[in-house]
């Protein structure tokens, strides 16, 4: 619940910058608290949804370039096809990594994305303060 900013110290005759922890201005509200937990379970859940997906993103587009451009045939490649489409786990496994794999993608999008919409707006609502608006 705490963020680093940069505030000014004058010491003397001199200004210094020096890294202080501040609280967020709206420490108390509902908002920054979900703001707060959204970014630890963005911070959690990426390290799980990274690696099925590197996974899924090199073993198709390697499909693709090696049949299209390498002029390998479908069945010099297959094995790339049963990495990429989870058939290695099983027809019972199989739909349930599909489904995990595209859940992660789109939280990780949705929550990258309102954490990215937050930043942009804190950014905005500081520079109309610094413009007396």
């Amino acid at each position: 619940m705490f963020q680093a900013v940069k505030a000014s110290r004058v010491s003397g005759s001199f200004k210094d910058s020096l890294p202080v922890t501040l609280s967020i201005a709206m420490e108390g509200s509902t908002v920054a608290r979900l703001l707060v937990r959204v970014r630890q379970w963005h911070r959690w859940m990426a390290p799980l949804v990274v690696l099925p997906l590197l996974v899924t993103v090199s073993t198709g587009v390697t499909y693709r370039l090696a049949k299209d451009w390498g002029g390998l045939s479908r069945e010099q490649v297959h094995w790339l096809m049963t990495i990429h489409e989870g058939e290695w786990l099983g027809p019972v496994l199989e739909p349930i990594v599909v489904l995990l794999n595209a859940v992660g993608l789109l939280w990780m999008l949705a929550t990258g994305a309102w954490l990215l919409l937050q930043s942009f707006r804190k950014q905005w609502i500081a520079s109309r303060k610094e413009a007396g608006g």
